[in-house]
């Protein structure tokens, strides 16, 4: 379970999220919110991203007391990455892989699902937004993760590309009982996943529908 107790995260003195407690089962969950309600913030924050006020813990693993345990469940993929523009998505990957502690056939496995073996050599600088945005999907996927979160995971990728993260999603979630955090400010097109909860991010909190 993912717990968040007197959470909040502002920027200039302005709070952007607070949330006095909520807690979130395993399974696959969705939040949805306009663009700026606060969505990108509350997954950054527990994907330890993002310094924030309150406590996160997932399987009891408290996300400041310990760190590591915490960090090699936890992945995050964001809605819109950003990446140095020198290095290539394949030196990227294999250095995300390796702190993951990733079998090197999942890496080789997943590239060729998605398509990013053909160019992932190439400099990131190099790349569309659709290029970027599958590496970044993918390096959510490495490793041995409990806890996945997709922040805006449809936007800038082709038709296909959705399918194989739709399909990658229910796999990890059936097969490995992965737990998945998906945010959309638009209707989903997961239909057919078995969505346990919706959460509405609005009016700088986040509330269960």
């Amino acid at each position: 379970m993912l717990k968040v107790k007197s959470y909040s995260k502002s920027y200039n003195n302005h709070t952007i999220v607070a949330v006095e407690n909520l807690e979130i089962p395993e399974g696959i969950h969705w939040f949805k919110g306009i663009n700026g309600s606060g969505k990108s913030t509350i997954f950054r924050s527990v994907a330890g991203i993002i310094p924030f006020e309150g406590e996160i813990s997932w399987h009891n693993l408290d996300i400041r007391k310990d760190a590591v345990s915490y960090r090699m469940l936890v992945n995050m993929s964001e809605a819109d990455p950003h990446y140095p523009d020198y290095l290539s998505g394949f030196d990227l990957l294999n250095f995300i892989a390796e702190a993951k502690k990733a079998d090197p056939s999942q890496l080789k496995k997943l590239s060729e699902i998605l398509g990013v073996d053909v160019y992932w050599k190439s400099a990131i600088g190099t790349y569309s937004s659709g290029m970027l945005k599958k590496i970044s999907l993918l390096s959510a996927f490495l490793g041995k993760p409990s806890l996945i979160m997709l922040d805006e995971p449809l936007i800038t990728i082709d038709d296909r590309s959705v399918q194989i993260i739709y399909e990658l999603v229910k796999e990890y979630a059936e097969k490995q009982g992965v737990s998945f955090l998906l945010s959309s400010h638009q209707d989903f097109r997961f239909e057919k996943l078995a969505i346990k909860n919706m959460y509405l991010v609005q009016n700088q909190t986040i509330t269960q529908l």
